[in-house]
C-alpha cells in the first residue's frame, strides 16, 4: 500500500492555473464527498484533504484518478472496496495506528451511502480513532431538493431488492413511513420496481424519477407512481444512475373502525385483491396487511 502521499513533498491542487499549497493534516480517517457527475462540484476542503493525505482509499482508482488530475492532485489512490476490503481495511487502520491521516472517498458521492466505507468507518471509531466528515455532494439530497416532493421528513432506503417478492415485501414495510422514501435504483430495474411501487403504496402516490444527476444529461420525471410506471414500462434503452422519490402517504391515515369499514364496503362488490389494492390507495395503508385483514374479516364472519 501507498502509506506517504507520493506528491513529493509538495502537497497541493490546482484551481484554474493557480497552485494551492495543501496543509498537513492531523492523523484520522476523512470521509470525502466528491462529486455525482459534475466535476466542479467539489468543495476546497475537499481538495486541500485529498491532497494533504498521508493514504488516500478509494473504491476504483481510475474513477479517483479522473478527478485528481482534473484538480493537479498528485497523490496516489489506494483500492478499498467490498471485494477487497478484508484484506485492505486492516492495512488502512494500520496507517491510522501510525500516526498517519487518511482520506476515504467512493466513486461519487458520500462515501458509506450505500458503500464498505461503513465498514471501515465503524472499525476506525472503535478503535477509538477520529472520524472526521467532509461533506458535499449527495445524491439522495440533490434529488430530493429537484424533485418538488416534501422535504421536512425523508428516509434514504438505498436499494430495493432484486426480486419481485423481496421488492414488495420491503415497500410494503415502508407503506405508512410519513415521509418521502429516497431509493437508488438502476435502469433495468426502474420499470418494475415502480409497477411494484404502484400496486403497494398507491398509484396515486407522489413520485420522481430522477436521472443522469449534475451531469449533461440530467433529467426530472415527475407524475404519481401510475404515470410513471405507465412511461418506463413503454420507455426503451433507459441510461444512467437513478434515484427514485416517493412521496409520503397521505396525512389522514383512516382510524381502525373507518379501516374496517372500508373494507367491508368494498369486500361486498370486488374479489379480496382487488378491493385490498383499493383500500390501500384511499388509506395509504400497506395493501399487503390490508389483504390479510379482510382474510381475517373474513374468516370471523364466516
Amino acid at each position: 500500500m501507498n502509506d506517504e502521499n507520493t506528491s513529493g513533498g509538495a502537497r497541493s491542487f490546482r484551481l484554474h492555473n493557480t497552485t494551492v499549497p495543501a496543509r498537513p493534516l492531523e492523523p484520522a480517517l476523512y470521509l470525502v464527498a466528491t462529486p455525482i457527475g459534475n466535476l466542479g462540484d467539489i468543495t476546497l476542503r475537499a481538495l486541500e484533504t485529498l491532497a494533504g493525505a498521508d493514504v488516500l482509499a478509494c473504491e476504483d482508482t481510475r474513477v479517483t484518478r479522473v478527478l485528481l488530475d482534473r484538480y493537479g492532485i498528485q497523490n496516489r489512490p489506494f483500492a478499498y472496496h467490498e471485494h477487497n476490503a478484508d484484506e485492505a481495511g486492516p492495512r488502512l487502520l494500520q496507517a491510522l495506528e501510525a500516526g498517519r491521516s487518511v482520506a476515504l472517498v467512493s466513486d461519487a458521492g458520500t462515501p458509506l451511502v450505500s458503500d464498505p466505507g461503513y465498514r471501515l468507518a465503524q472499525q476506525a471509531i472503535e478503535a477509538g480513532y477520529r472520524v472526521v466528515p467532509i461533506p458535499g455532494a449527495s445524491a439522495p439530497l440533490a434529488a430530493l431538493v429537484g424533485a418538488g416532493l416534501p422535504n421536512d421528513a425523508f428516509l434514504f432506503a438505498g436499494f430495493l431488492p432484486a426480486k419481485d417478492k423481496g421488492r414488495r415485501d420491503r415497500l410494503a414495510e415502508l407503506a405508512v413511513v410519513p415521509a418521502t422514501l429516497i431509493f437508488f435504483e438502476s435502469p433495468h430495474r426502474i420499470a418494475a420496481t415502480l409497477a411494484a411501487a404502484a400496486d403497494v403504496l398507491g398509484g396515486e402516490r407522489k413520485a420522481a424519477v430522477c436521472r443522469e444527476l449534475t451531469k449533461t444529461f440530467e433529467e426530472f420525471r415527475r407524475g404519481t407512481l401510475t404515470e410513471l410506471a405507465v412511461f418506463y414500462e413503454a420507455a426503451e434503452h433507459v441510461k444512467g444512475e437513478i434515484v427514485l422519490l416517493v412521496g409520503p402517504p397521505a396525512e389522514s391515515v383512516a382510524a381502525e373502525a373507518d379501516v374496517e369499514a372500508i373494507l367491508a364496503d368494498l369486500a361486498g362488490t370486488m374479489p379480496t385483491a382487488k378491493a385490498a389494492a383499493e383500500a390501500a390507495r384511499i388509506t395509504g395503508l400497506s395493501r399487503k396487511d390490508l389483504y390479510q385483514r379482510l382474510l381475517d374479516m373474513k374468516e370471523r364472519h364466516g
